[in-house]
């Protein structure tokens, strides 16, 4: 079975969420917020490369945690803005 590829605005997230995963990190290694976290170091580096753009749910939570990150965070740097609508204050 062939999956078809995902939308642009999904890859788009994922990559954001790379991005921010990336520069939590900061210093600290690849392996060793692998060890922190449960999450395998391959795994990490392909989130943060943009090439999972759908970790799953408890993968991110995991991840993180590790870093210190609050999920709210996650969430807001993921979401795209909602475009402004007339009339709607």
């Amino acid at each position: 079975m062939v999956r078809p590829p995902l939308p642009e605005e999904v890859r788009a997230r994922g990559r954001r969420l790379g991005e921010l995963l990336r520069a939590a990190r900061g210093e600290r290694t690849v392996p060793q917020i692998s060890a922190r976290s449960g999450v395998p170091a391959e795994t990490l580096r392909k989130i943060e490369a943009g090439r999972i753009p759908t970790p799953a749910f408890f993968t991110v939570v995991a991840l993180a945690q590790a870093l210190d990150l609050p999920l709210v965070e996650v969430v807001e740097h993921c979401t795209p803005p909602t475009p402004a609508v007339e009339g709607v204050a």
